[in-house]
């Protein structure tokens, strides 16, 4: 998710680096569409002009989903599939909803490519039509297993793949395709024969299948795919630009609102956030109604304060990166302590201990001693060893 999100100033420093080079990070990558938006995103959402641009866009790309219906079925499907993973359906659910009841009533299986089938199988599943796996048996040759011709079919393969991954329980014919494409899928890699963007979606789908991502954290990764791919649809790709954009600058507003952990703002959320957000106040309020009827109010305030300072420190270290920003040792060191949650993490587990736990070691605990401190760090590194290894696999080795 782009960074734009975070706007919390940077630590004061005696020492500001800037890298003349994009700061790498395990799987993520600098926003493809530049700095547009990202100097002054408050103003973004007032600016009538960008507003004005997305609704002519999204009404552009409603017309064209609605003329794609009278097309071919894997055109159809390719660009359902498209305009999902690059997290912007949720503007054209209707016209979605509609087009896939219509593909599951009228197109038959007859005479489809394991592309146009497998991904049929999956948009319908995703959406909650029931889809027998049936229909991947005339796949099979005379003797039961998945046809050898299938195997020079990268894309149909890797459509398979990620169709498998829907499979309930029973289902062995796609538990057969699941060990079949990965077996595949793999040989046509590491043979270094995948054009791209075949090649990336491939790499990326071995190592998280489309099932297993989170939805907005995998649009922003295929949005980068999609952008290099010299057949993709420019008013689909501008669109997609101004809506992240957009829709970041509104999650930027809703953590603002949250952060004042005020009930009243409840109201100025979307529907989504509004339970998650009454379910937290709802916890802290129900410990809150434990710890007066015991004259311990204070414990809850620490609580609090520290997730407060848990949010920011993770805000400056998105920021760092989007501003491809290098940190002193020390600067950084002192952020990622508070980043490390040891502090939030030892606090709240304090509780409801009861008088073991007085207001002096509440505060002992708030101010980082170096017991604290010091577990911070170690977790601190240790993950950022890992990730490193993530990063730069080949000079950990």
């Amino acid at each position: 998710m782009s960074s734009q999100i975070c706007s919390s100033k940077l630590p004061s420093s005696t020492h500001r680096s800037m890298s003349n080079h994009n700061r790498p990070s395990a799987n993520f990558h600098l926003c493809v569409w530049g700095d547009t938006f990202l100097s002054s995103p408050s103003k973004m959402k007032e600016d009538a002009t960008i507003q004005q641009q997305h609704g002519e866009l999204k009404e552009e790309i409603r017309r064209m989903v609605k003329v794609a219906m009278d097309d071919d079925l894997l055109h159809k499907l390719r660009l359902i599939d498209t305009i999902r993973r690059l997290g912007v359906s949720y503007h054209f659910e209707r016209e979605i909803e509609e087009a896939l009841h219509n593909i599951y009533e009228h197109d038959c299986n007859d005479d489809q490519t394991l592309e146009a089938t497998s991904l049929r199988f999956r948009l319908l599943r995703e959406n909650g039509f029931s889809f027998h796996c049936d229909t991947f048996y005339k796949f099979k040759d005379d003797e039961g297993n998945f046809d050898k011709s299938l195997t020079s079919d990268v894309k149909g393969l890797l459509e398979l793949y990620e169709a498998a991954h829907l499979r309930v329980h029973g289902e062995d014919i796609l538990e057969e395709a699941l060990g079949f494409t990965t077996t595949h899928l793999d040989l046509a890699k590491a043979a270094g024969t995948i054009e791209f963007p075949l090649s990336v979606l491939v790499s990326r789908a071995r190592d998280r299948p489309i099932r297993k991502c989170l939805p907005r954290l995998e649009a922003r990764r295929f949005i980068d795919i999609y952008k290099d791919d010299g057949s993709h649809d420019k008013t689909l790709l501008k669109f997609v630009e101004l809506d992240f954009n957009l829709l970041q600058n509104l999650h930027k507003e809703e953590l603002n609102k949250i952060s004042k952990w005020d009930a009243d703002c409840i109201d100025q959320l979307p529907e989504y956030m509004k339970f998650f957000y009454k379910s937290l106040l709802d916890v802290y309020g129900e410990v809150e109604k434990a710890m007066a009827e015991e004259e311990k109010l204070y414990c809850v305030e620490y609580s609090k304060n520290m997730f407060k300072q848990l949010s920011e420190a993770y805000m400056v270290e998105a920021n760092w990166c989007h501003e491809n920003y290098v940190p002193t040792m020390e600067e950084y060191m002192r952020n990622a302590i508070l980043s490390a949650g040891y502090i939030m993490v030892t606090l709240t587990s304090f509780i409801g201990m009861g008088d073991l736990v007085t207001p002096k070691i509440f505060h002992w605990a708030s101010t980082n001693p170096k017991i604290i401190a010091a577990s911070s760090i170690v977790a601190r590194l240790m993950d950022d060893i890992a990730s490193h290894k993530v990063v730069f696999p080949l000079e950990s080795r």
